[in-house]
């Protein structure tokens, strides 16, 4: 027998000790007041009359005591009491319908929310295509969408501030507590201005070709960004610019102020003035892109299905598929 339990109240709430109220009750009250008799409530609750009568005695019971219906030769009638209690019955069993209802939409995805946050360039092109389709087939979700670095959204994720991350594995963000659903590999290019002497050479470059060049990053140490891979090749890169939006790293570039690293995910909107040059792999691997959920907690149906979505997009954005 399912009960309404008060978890919260009690003489330290001013309220006193409140009854724990059976559903049940609640269901044959309503049932037998909308019918005044014992016996088409039965009838319709597939229950004897007997059970019925005991389940209004005991509601009764838990209530204080007094009588919700007058026992009458034919039938019942509604006390005061019982008049007074028709509203609240009648509130209960409409926020349970509701809860069912709510919890039906959710098993279909065709309600409830997704809370997702992802790293900037998972937003030039992942992000977008992702969304787009996700809304076109589940237009009943709510969806809210946070960008920053891999460590802060992590923590939101933690925090329960967040369903789902994309997150890459390049700032060295602690990883044991999630559950990581590979996206895709991305390569990096060196973005150099238009013209540049290495733009001529054939085949990828090595990144200790541009150990003297000035560097246009979001960070001006190299830890925990692209650049860690500058630091592997025995050389430590000079940030001339500490510049975070991507389009205008791209701007400072353009203008020889400096070359950047570029993720793949961004080239599509690389402007026609600067060029990308491959990095050779053995220099800087393939960055992985993942969507991060917390370990152990359970991924509702919207969630599940963002998450296909998601690769999904993968696939089409850069053509790899997941793992």
């Amino acid at each position: 027998m399912t009960a309404m339990s008060n978890t919260h109240g009690g003489a330290e709430d001013g309220l006193g000790a409140l009854p724990d109220l059976s559903t049940v009750w609640v269901r044959v009250f309503l049932e037998v007041a909308r019918h005044g008799s014992f016996t088409v409530a039965a009838r319709n609750l597939g229950w004897t009359q007997s059970a019925v009568s005991r389940q209004i005695s005991a509601l009764e019971s838990a209530l204080g005591g007094g009588p919700l219906f007058d026992r009458l030769p034919r039938g019942v009638r509604l006390t005061e009491a019982g008049r007074t209690f028709v509203a609240h019955a009648e509130a209960v069993a409409g926020s349970l319908h509701a809860a069912v209802r709510d919890l039906a939409a959710l098993r279909e995805v065709a309600g409830g929310r997704v809370r997702f946050g992802a790293f900037s360039t998972a937003d030039a092109a992942l992000v977008p295509w992702a969304l787009a389709a996700f809304r076109a087939r589940y237009p009943e979700v709510r969806t809210s969408r946070e960008e920053g670095l891999t460590p802060r959204l992590l923590e939101r994720l933690s925090a329960g501030r967040l369903d789902l991350a994309v997150v890459s594995t390049t700032q060295g963000a602690p990883m044991e507590a999630y559950t990581l659903h590979h996206l895709l590999d991305e390569p990096l290019y060196v973005a150099v201005p238009a013209g540049h002497p290495l733009t001529g050479e054939p085949g990828p470059v090595r990144l200790s070709r541009l150990a003297d060049a000035d560097w246009v990053s979001g960070s001006a140490r190299p830890e925990g960004t692209l650049l860690d891979a500058a630091l592997r090749q025995g050389f430590r890169p000079r940030v001339a610019h500490v510049v975070a939006d991507w389009t205008a790293k791209q701007g400072y570039v353009a203008a020889g102020l400096g070359v950047a690293l570029v993720p793949a995910l961004a080239v599509a909107s690389v402007r026609p003035d600067v060029a990308l040059l491959p990095v050779h792999p053995e220099d800087v691997p393939c960055r992985a892109v993942y969507a991060a959920t917390v370990r152990g907690w359970s991924l509702s149906p919207a969630v599940r299905a963002f998450l296909g979505v998601l690769r999904e997009a993968a696939v089409s954005v850069t053509g790899a598929g997941s793992r």
